[in-house]
């Protein structure tokens, strides 16, 4: 037996080794029969059963907001988002009216569904047992819905924070395969936004036709979105080109079908050969490249509010007409793409690595390109793949 161990009796000390536990915060909210609001927070909301679908939260016994609630009979559960601590801690005070200032509307059941809120879960009073200190309340779910992409309101060792991990992946379903592939080449993607500050690194993976982003390292600073795993991006010139440099003829000719000329079909094939040549792709900074990065922002919150032949317009205004790289050019290089190899020898995946420093002087970016093609060299031996001589 560990006899260093502390004692659970002393609530400092319990609080103290949960407290080790991060918990996600919500704010449980009423709407009473005489019309009066109430609402209170609960860092202890669990989902308990799919079948039938309940969740349960522990408010304390001396809790002045709880018993208005229980006498509802009903609840909505609100999930903070990381920029609303403020709401947070104004529905941990005790006041009047918890709700002043703080915008909302009404669930099904009538309880109020805070806005901005990551998502919400409207529920009916399912039971309540009594454990020690506190009460423990299922709640049985009417609806449910998520409200917003933003990341969630944290409480870790006494103090709030956001969710802010080394990675992210998207959904499984259909991509088995690129996602187990995709773990084995993270360490490399982290090693990338840990040597070059201020990075994202995505990793995609050509589908049915759609580049799909499958992870991603670094960024999660609030300068640009998480969401963009999970995305689909039309597999269309100048996009991919990290996949079709490496393609056979017959593919190749499949994606130049996408441009309206031959000589526009010409000019790719010559980008394709440098990009083979070289070993990467790039993308340079432009007025082009921003407008893509704001639709793909879009994308990532609103798909259906983006016109598809809009996006392809976007797409195709890219870096037009440029193919050697001079280190005047290189320093206005905004993305930097290189391909990962598998074990059949074609592209499994390609590395993409945004926000390298606007001022950079040409050796240090040229550091930043040799530092991401190491890194997809190293993905492709981590693949048993077989490392193409340009990389």
């Amino acid at each position: 037996m560990d006899t260093s161990a502390g004692d659970p009796m002393d609530p400092r000390w319990f609080r103290r080794v949960l407290g080790q536990y991060p918990t996600g915060v919500c704010v449980v909210t009423a709407t009473e029969a005489d019309g009066g609001r109430a609402g209170f927070v609960v860092g202890s909301f669990a989902s308990v059963s799919l079948n039938p679908p309940l969740v349960a939260f522990f408010p304390d016994k001396g809790s002045t907001s709880w018993p208005r609630i229980h006498s509802v009979g009903k609840f909505c559960v609100n999930i903070l988002s990381a920029e609303q601590e403020v709401v947070c801690r104004n529905f941990a005070m005790r006041k009047e009216d918890k709700f002043a200032g703080v915008a909302h509307r009404e669930a099904e059941s009538g309880s109020p569904i805070i806005a901005d809120v990551v998502a919400w879960i409207d529920c009916d009073l399912e039971s309540v047992t009594e454990a020690g200190d506190h009460y423990i309340v299922l709640g049985r779910v009417r609806r449910m819905d998520v409200e917003s992409t933003s990341l969630p309101l944290l409480f870790f060792q006494g103090g709030y924070g956001r969710f802010a991990p080394l990675s992210l992946a998207a959904d499984g379903s259909g991509l088995i395969t690129q996602l187990r592939d995709v773990d084995l080449v993270r360490p490399e993607m982290e090693g990338i936004v840990a040597d070059i500050p201020g990075t994202r690194c995505n990793a995609s993976a050509l589908v049915n036709g759609e580049i799909v982003v499958l992870a991603s390292a670094g960024g999660l600073d609030g300068s640009s979105p998480a969401t963009f795993v999970g995305e689909r991006l039309p597999f269309i010139p100048p996009l991919g080109r990290a996949f079709a440099a490496w393609m056979d003829a017959t593919a190749v000719e499949n994606w130049l079908k996408h441009l309206p000329s031959e000589d526009e079909r010409a000019d790719e094939r010559e980008r394709l050969a440098a990009v083979r040549g070289r070993g990467y792709s790039a993308i340079l900074r432009s007025d082009a490249w921003q407008e893509l990065e704001s639709v793909r922002a879009l994308l990532a919150t609103n798909p259906e509010a983006v016109d598809r032949e809009d996006l392809h317009g976007t797409i195709r205004k890219l870096d037009h007409g440029f193919v050697a790289l001079s280190p005047e050019v290189k320093t206005d290089i905004g993305v930097i793409r290189v391909p990962v190899f598998g074990r059949d020898g074609g592209v499994a995946m390609q590395l993409s690595v945004y926000g390298l420093p606007a001022s950079a002087a040409a050796p240090d970016v040229e550091a930043c390109i040799e530092r991401v093609r190491g890194a997809g060299r190293r993905a492709t031996e981590l693949l048993g793949g077989n490392v193409q001589s340009s990389m």
